[in-house]
């Protein structure tokens, strides 16, 4: 699917998926709580799909679908009849406005749990935290080597690339020095301390994580599968030849084969490659054939391709999951908060929030890598918007309960004229928000480093 449709597509099916689970949560506890509800509403705008309910609830599909609302018998919307006010939203105890109020939240937390319980049962698929440094970075300096396997940062015990990625960018984003230990290619471990003090101030994730130089080692030189009929195979490789040397020159690890092959067939196609096979080093001649690969430019090619990658799967029993569920969930929930706090302080920069390209971006980007991935994106983003939703701005869920708690605390409601300020408040820092995060958007499509 086309990148820019399946941004689309995806970002759709997210907000789809998750709005409808948080307003069905109001919708669901004002039902139990008895209060009478008018419209579910999965969107904004014009509706483009409704239908009345045998509840005599309007349910609809509208135009925008940036959110949703479910709207309630309301007194400050209009007179309502005598016969249904016990069904009214604001003559209900205020325990049962509050439970309304935040059950959408909390029912996008629910959400985030099954999600990540229901990526455990599956499994989550990964990479094991062999890594290596671009030369000159941080990393490098620190004294990173090829093939180190990342066994703690920062005191957490690490199995996983991803884990180690969460880690360590929530570290960045703090700049503070950050021990790690890792277990070099000789067996033997050493402890190292990553300078993430010397990182400028100011900038977002992605460019800390360039500067520290810090990736996944890429496959080593050695085919795996030779193509039968390919050049490599004409020439007397066999599978599992480790290859030393391309015209001479020292070969690094798979990556830099396929570099140097195309450097040396671009002055002639005749190669000489030195091998090793059963402890043995020969040298082979082959002669490198033009390709085009999946609609790629034409490449040079000697048709041998690199061992995979080693696999860490999480995959666990349903009650084991559900352990690893709630412990990730938690995870998260501390990381956003450490995050938000780090961005008001000034310690973290404005520029990591997303808004909603960044967001069809990554979810059309999970979406490609696997069910795993996109649950896992899916239980993030609604974390998030279980958060967002909590925070106590007017327009907000967490605006209401702050009305509600201030209510509990006085005895009598906040005035019509406070509310009508605070309203004007939160749409003011809502479009603040809004535009922060479009302009960030819009700052890593045109100048992406």
């Amino acid at each position: 699917m086309n990148p820019f449709l399946g941004s689309v597509f995806w970002l759709l099916v997210t907000l789809g998926v998750l709005v409808t689970f948080h307003e069905f949560g109001h919708y669901w506890v004002a039902r139990r709580c008895g209060v009478k509800v008018l419209r579910f509403s999965v969107g904004f705008g014009r509706a483009v799909w409704k239908r009345i309910g045998r509840d005599g609830t309007e349910y609809q599909i509208a135009a925008i679908p940036l959110g949703g609302y479910v709207k309630m018998l309301d007194a400050r919307e209009g007179d309502v009849d005598p016969a249904l006010r016990h069904q009214e939203f604001t003559a209900q105890p205020i325990w049962k406005r509050i439970a309304i109020v935040a059950a959408g939240p909390g029912f996008n937390i629910l959400f985030t749990v099954v999600a990540f319980w229901l990526m455990f049962v599956l499994g989550r698929t990964d990479f094991a935290p062999v890594v290596t440094a671009a030369p000159q970075s941080m990393a490098a300096q620190a004294g990173i080597q090829p093939g180190d396997r990342l066994l703690t940062i920062g005191g957490t015990q690490v199995s996983t690339w991803g884990g180690s990625f969460d880690v360590i960018a929530n570290a960045l984003l703090g700049r503070t020095p950050l021990a790690v230990t890792v277990r070099g290619t000789d067996g033997k471990q050493r402890s190292l301390v990553l300078p993430l003090n010397r990182l400028p101030a100011g900038e977002d994730v992605s460019q800390y994580m360039d500067k520290l130089g810090l990736e996944l080692a890429p496959a080593p030189a050695i085919a795996a599968v030779v193509v039968p009929g390919g050049p490599a195979e004409l020439a007397g490789m066999h599978a599992g030849d480790k290859i030393l040397s391309v015209d001479g020159k020292a070969v690094k690890d798979f990556v830099d084969l396929g570099e140097q092959i195309r450097a040396a067939a671009a002055k002639s196609p005749a190669l000489t490659l030195e091998i090793e096979r059963n402890g043995k080093q020969m040298t082979l001649p082959v002669t490198a054939r033009m390709e085009s690969v999946e609609g790629a430019a034409p490449q040079w090619l000697i048709d041998v391709n690199a061992p995979p990658s080693e696999v860490a799967m999480q995959r666990y029993g349903p009650l084991k999951s559900l352990t690893e569920s709630l412990s990730l969930t938690w995870e998260r929930t501390t990381d956003t908060f450490s995050m938000v706090g780090k961005m008001i302080t000034g310690e973290a920069s404005t520029r990591n929030i997303a808004g909603v390209i960044g967001i069809a971006q990554v979810a059309n980007a999970a979406a490609q890598m696997g069910l795993d991935r996109f649950l896992e994106f899916l239980g993030l983003v609604s974390l998030s918007l279980a958060i967002i939703n909590l925070m106590p701005i007017p327009v907000l869920d967490g605006g209401y309960l702050l009305y509600y708690l201030i209510e509990l605390i006085k005895g009598s409601p906040v005035s019509e004229r406070t509310m009508i300020a605070g309203q004007y408040v939160g749409i003011a820092l809502l479009f603040m928000l809004v535009g922060l995060t479009f302009y960030n958007d819009i700052h890593r499509i045109i100048l992406p480093s």
